[in-house]
């Protein structure tokens, strides 16, 4: 089974905003056992949503369209859906009827001209309810490819989705699977994984397929495959798996497709074991991670951003003589930032980062991109540099990512 996606508008080619839809149909898709052979964006303009809608034609077995059935003037997808199909606009009483009571109810006014026009729709559609929004959702047939054209709000899109296509989907399509195991890796960069893997590789099984998905401070590996056993794909999977190199094991921080910071939290969370910061060039962000996975008060105790040079003397404590010394981007000063930080907070663990992220140096002549991090752990503090050169941003990302892996790394000898 194919599929393909066609998000609508010119806010999406001009970089206005982000075209989110398509990750989310094609994730649904995919897990209905659908292959993504394309996604793509067009303008508003009817001709190329026409020429869109024409070139998949009889290529895939689903097309799924979203943006431009507002009830404005430049909203043209309706019509055009509805010429592509040769069919005509007809007013649908029971769409007319709930868009009157959605506006009656929910915006507490009549309904006007503009919005009953949403209640027009191809005469042959089969009607897709949009339970939060004025505009349906059509699903229709030409030849051997079905389209759906769904409304561009994503919250609208997504009930949809969930409440009415997929459940249409799965009665039509049924008995395919397409399944994939991922497997999370830090510390390790993809040429030298792509070296330890090369035999296991190759001798993978006809019809499972490995994809490497590198991101800064890891590499996703993602095993794929597709039939009509479901058992027996994920057998073959986690057969596979059993099978990766000794020398990847150490490597392997999950296979489950999260993120670093929630693997790390697992832990904290399993080790009934916490944790604080000290944050000084990464701005809170390690603080901010944490405090954004829920539960994570069972586990994070808190964190403090002394930025400039006196706050980690006067609020966190750091010695002057320290910071006078040896800098107050040094291995010195992160271990005392790191120390202080789980005495205060009376955690079991603490992170601390300290460096030149640029474009200046600010009050330390440290190269602009070193960065050292402290870790205090029960049994003991340490700090380590690392120089992660220009720009800004890739300084203060890359200091989050190794301090998630050092403390990952730490965590995992009490657990």
């Amino acid at each position: 089974m194919k599929a393909s996606i066609i998000t609508i508008g010119d806010e999406i080619l001009i970089g206005q905003i982000v075209d989110t839809n398509s990750a989310f149909i094609a994730k649904e898709l995919d897990d209905l056992g659908f292959q993504v052979v394309e996604i793509r964006t067009v303008s508003d303009e009817a001709a190329a949503i026409d020429s869109a809608m024409e070139q998949q034609l009889n290529r895939v077995d689903l097309v799924v369209l979203t943006g431009g059935l507002g009830p404005t003037k430049d909203d043209v997808t309706k019509r055009v859906f509805c010429d592509f199909f040769a069919d005509e606009l007809v007013e649908n009483t029971e769409v007319l009827r709930f868009v009157t009571q959605l506006m009656e109810s929910y915006y507490k006014k009549p309904i006007s001209a503009i919005n009953k026009q949403q209640a027009w729709v191809p005469s042959q559609a089969h009607i897709l309810r949009n339970r939060v929004g004025t505009a349906p959702g059509m699903l229709m047939q030409r030849e051997s490819t079905f389209y759906v054209s769904l409304p561009g709000v994503p919250f609208e899109m997504k009930t949809i989705v969930t409440e009415e296509l997929l459940p249409w989907l799965k009665a039509r399509f049924s008995g395919q699977h397409r399944l994939h195991r991922n497997v999370m890796t830090q510390g390790i960069g993809e040429s030298l994984l792509a070296e330890y893997l090369e035999v296991w590789e190759s001798a993978l099984p006809k019809g499972i397929s490995l994809a490497y998905l590198p991101s800064p401070g890891r590499v996703r590996l993602r095993l794929s495959t597709s039939g009509s056993d479901r058992p027996l794909l994920e057998a073959a999977l986690q057969q596979q798996l059993n099978q990766l190199p000794a020398a990847v094991i150490p490597y392997i921080s999950s296979f489950e497709d999260e993120t670093l910071e929630i693997t790390v939290a697992k832990l904290f969370d399993k080790s009934k074991k916490t944790i604080s910061f000290a944050e000084s060039c990464t701005g809170g962000r390690l603080a901010q991670l944490f405090s954004s996975i829920p539960g994570s008060s069972a586990y994070f105790k808190g964190g403090i951003v002394t930025y400039a040079t006196e706050s980690k003397i006067d609020i966190l404590g750091v010695s002057a003589e320290t910071i006078a010394k040896n800098s107050v981007v040094s291995g010195e000063v992160a271990v005392e930032m790191a120390q202080l930080a789980r005495l205060k907070f009376k955690s079991d663990y603490a992170i601390a980062t300290t460096g030149n992220a640029g474009p200046s140096k600010g009050d330390s002549n440290a190269d602009i991109g070193t960065v050292f991090i402290g870790i205090s752990t029960p049994k003991g503090t340490f700090s380590q540099e690392f120089s992660f050169g220009q720009p800004r941003e890739k300084v203060i990302d890359a200091t989050v990512l190794k301090g998630l892996e050092l403390i990952y790394k730490e965590i995992l000898k009490n657990v």
